[in-house]
């Protein structure tokens, strides 16, 4: 972990990673903040792959938001996308930030949802808007 990273932000980082590395079929996760950029990434997702899935999810959440406000359905909490080969699930934080998920196909969705669901209970309350500019400080110097 980057030593210019304050405690908080390392932990919030370490329950990113250690997100990935618990969950069976979990391979990578992202972190992004309400205009886009990524926050933090799971531990060995290239940085370059990590900024691509951060722009998608940013899209996607900002896409859903849109739908739900215009036909009155409330806000968005979740996005599932499956693929051939694995799925994607989006979902909102707070302040309009956002988890990111790639999982493969073997991954239960179920459960996958659950506990990113936990995940952001437990950890959304840290992410303060000190601790996103930290973090966005870190990963564009």
């Amino acid at each position: 972990m980057d030593n210019r990273l304050s405690e908080s932000a390392e932990n919030f980082t370490w329950l990113i990673s250690n997100f990935v590395s618990e969950m069976p079929g979990v391979e990578h996760a992202v972190v992004v903040s309400s205009d886009g950029l990524l926050l933090t990434a799971s531990e060995q997702f290239p940085e370059e792959h990590a900024e691509q899935l951060a722009a998608i999810a940013s899209g996607m959440q900002s896409l859903s938001d849109g739908t739900a406000r215009l036909f009155s359905k409330g806000t968005s909490e979740q996005l599932i996308l499956r693929m051939e080969h694995g799925h994607l699930f989006v979902m909102s934080i707070s302040d309009g930030s956002t988890l990111a998920v790639l999982t493969s196909s073997s991954a239960d969705m179920k459960i996958v949802a659950y506990k990113m669901a936990l995940l952001v209970e437990s950890a959304g309350h840290v992410l303060t808007p000190q601790l996103r500019s930290q973090l966005r400080e870190v990963i564009t110097p």
